[in-house]
């Protein structure tokens, strides 16, 4: 939006004041043919890489060369070209640094924009990758060619790319070469993720004790201006019960928000989820002589005969439409015991809850 490039832009007026160099590419969320308009004139220091070409810039401080930097913009949000293959090194003392918004490896969890591979990069020449579209740090290769996501200075969100510490990748560089990389967190708002497991937990008044300690941990570490906090309640216990008891869930984020008040650096807790199950007692459902005991016997058994479960494994993936199925699976043998146990504890959760 408007008030994000003017923003942006202020902050760039602050780099040059202090004659830092801002090199920028577009990505795809940012394409130069899209809604950036709010900005045409950069301040001075500021090189904004053009869209249909790779262009190469010395930089230089009194008389020195210091790096040669290398970079090409989206002109749309849909690239799917890969642009590695036009990046070539030039002649000339180094480092020299590429900069590109790319999905390198076809990572799926990503959209496939000016995908690459690290040949791809190696053919080029070049000395470090800095790359964007990935939001979480990456070091993927730590050698020359070094290759790099940085991630954002800023997470957005609770989704697991936006969570965790922030900040920019310092990068050392000695004779022409690039000795060290190194990460800089930044003070910056801080999304986090606490996965609380109720085993061992009295009473609801614990779960928040817990959670307020977690973040008092991770408050220790400072360089934040605040928090915004996820909480996951997983595992089995007694506490199960009230936590599905309707308004629960929501009456403990409500404390934790009273709790909080306005502390420095301030905390938002955005919201728990409940993905705890019921406390399964299996010697006790055994002796009960009905399916459920049924159920716990025969897992015990193949839990104990690895070869009639891996026969069992064998049987039902073969029967699986394998297109399908790679959708949805991990690739290599399955884990046998770890898919039984999970196995009866679905079906265990679905009989007892039913039963109750």
């Amino acid at each position: 939006g408007v008030r994000a490039q003017l923003r942006f832009r202020r902050g760039l007026e602050r780099l040059s004041r202090h004659g830092v160099q801002v090199f920028v590419v577009h990505g795809n969320h940012d394409p130069c043919g899209g809604a950036w308009s709010a900005v045409q004139d950069w301040p001075e220091g500021v090189k904004v890489f053009a869209d249909d070409r790779v262009e190469i810039v010395p930089v230089e401080r009194a008389g020195e060369r210091l790096a040669v930097v290398y970079g090409m913009s989206y002109a749309r949000r849909d690239v799917t070209e890969n642009l590695a293959l036009r990046f070539m090194r030039q002649p000339g003392p180094g480092p020299h640094l590429a900069l590109l918004h790319c999905n390198l490896g076809s990572d799926p969890d990503y959209p496939a924009y000016a995908p690459c591979t690290l040949e791809d990069l190696r053919q080029s020449g070049m000395d470090y990758w800095a790359l964007g579209h990935v939001h979480q740090r990456r070091v993927v290769i730590e050698e020359e060619p070094w290759v790099v996501y940085p991630g954002n200075l800023q997470g957005r969100s609770p989704k697991a790319s936006e969570r965790g510490k922030k900040g920019p990748t310092l990068v050392r560089v000695e004779g022409g070469r690039i000795r060290s990389v190194q990460f800089e967190p930044v003070p910056h708002v801080r999304f986090v993720e606490y996965a609380i497991d109720i085993r061992g937990l009295d009473d609801i008044a614990a779960v928040i004790d817990a959670a307020e300690r977690a973040l008092d941990a991770e408050r220790q570490e400072g360089r934040a201006t605040g928090y915004v906090v996820r909480v996951r309640l997983t595992g089995r216990g007694a506490l199960h019960a009230d936590l599905q008891r309707p308004g629960t869930v929501e009456e403990i984020v409500r404390t934790l928000r009273d709790n909080a008040g306005d502390s420095t650096p301030f905390a938002w807790w955005a919201g728990m989820l409940d993905e705890t199950r019921l406390e399964i007692d299996r010697d006790a459902i055994l002796a009960r002589g009905d399916f459920s005991a049924e159920l716990v016997s025969l897992s015990s058994q193949l839990g104990g005969d690895p070869e009639r479960l891996a026969t069992l494994l064998a049987t039902l993936v073969g029967d699986l439409d394998r297109h399908q199925a790679t959708r949805f699976l991990d690739a290599g043998p399955p884990d046998g015991a770890s898919l039984l146990s999970e196995a009866e504890s679905l079906a265990l959760d679905r009989l007892e809850s039913e039963a109750e």
